[in-house]
């Protein structure tokens, strides 16, 4: 059974159907997407299902992961540009991410082990575990029993999402919100995703403003090396008036040591001794 019954979603509604069938019958499930769509409450109410039904739930979040990434020294380096992380940094936690979860799968043996992560994508944050490659990971991530899920809110939502959004980053219940992606941030990213989409030839032409069927169009393109599945979200997600960031069940997080995290700086350094070659790679994220 579920663990206790403060679950925020209705339970007989599909999203939480869904969310249980892959509670049950998957290795690691990803949450894509872009800021203001449901991931994090998302990832809350799978991270409390799967801990129902007994299952050891391990987090790999961008947010949470950025941490040793982003030292006094390597920002000074390489600080960060109309609020955006520097390429080198966002390359340098893609590359720590496939080898985090090929380390994950070795040390977690069987199938009591969950692992839920947080894949932005957009703007190169986490795209090489949408990118195939050469390595121990791609076997996991291409696998039966691994799902990179998009949650794709409708336009109401979507707008009750950005509301919700303007009051928790101006009075935050946890320390993750007040580093959420602000509502103009959330507008200039879709801006991205708008131009990422007539770059790519697909997508439904509107008035810039925030439209599904855009959205869903780009995240399929990009993901279409890996076990993806839209989630349609057409009712507002309810957060039980805790924040979505709260999680009452066990988990680990999976993130590097401050260690670990310069020597994937110094990994990408050596790999790309020209930064306007990789800038133009980061800029082109959506290429797999």
């Amino acid at each position: 059974m579920t663990e206790r019954n403060s679950l925020a979603l209705p339970p007989d509604s599909l999203v939480a159907t869904r969310l249980a069938d892959l509670a049950r019958t998957q290795r690691m499930v990803f949450f894509a997407g872009l800021p203001g769509v449901g991931k994090s409450l998302l990832i809350r109410e799978l991270a409390h299902i799967a801990h129902g039904l007994g299952r050891r739930v391990h987090l790999l979040q961008w947010d949470v992961a950025r941490q040793p990434f982003v030292t006094d020294a390597v920002v000074n380096k390489y600080p960060r540009v109309n609020g955006v992380h520097h390429p080198v940094i966002r390359k340098a936690m893609g590359v720590w991410s496939r080898h985090a979860v090929a380390g994950w799968h070795e040390a977690n043996p069987g199938d009591a082990a969950l692992l839920i992560g947080e894949t932005p994508l957009i703007g190169n944050r986490f795209i090489e575990l949408a990118t195939p490659s050469n390595d121990d990971a791609e076997p996991l991530l291409v696998a039966q029993n691994t799902t990179f899920l998009v949650p794709v809110p409708s336009r109401t939502v979507r707008k009750a999402i950005e509301s919700a959004r303007a009051v928790t980053t101006a009075n935050p219940k946890h320390d993750r919100e007040s580093g959420d992606a602000r509502p103009n941030v959330m507008h200039a990213i879709w801006e991205e995703l708008l131009e990422t989409a007539s770059v790519l030839g697909i997508g439904t032409p509107g008035d810039g403003s925030y439209n599904p069927e855009s959205y869903e169009s780009v995240y399929s393109a990009v993901l279409k090396h890996r076990h993806a599945e839209v989630l349609p979200i057409d009712f507002t997600l309810p957060t039980n008036n805790r924040s979505v960031y709260d999680l009452d069940v066990p988990y680990q997080d999976v993130m590097p040591s401050e260690g670990e995290g310069e020597a994937f700086i110094a990994q990408v350094e050596q790999t790309y001794p020209d930064l306007a070659v990789l800038e133009k790679e980061v800029a082109r994220w959506y290429v797999v």
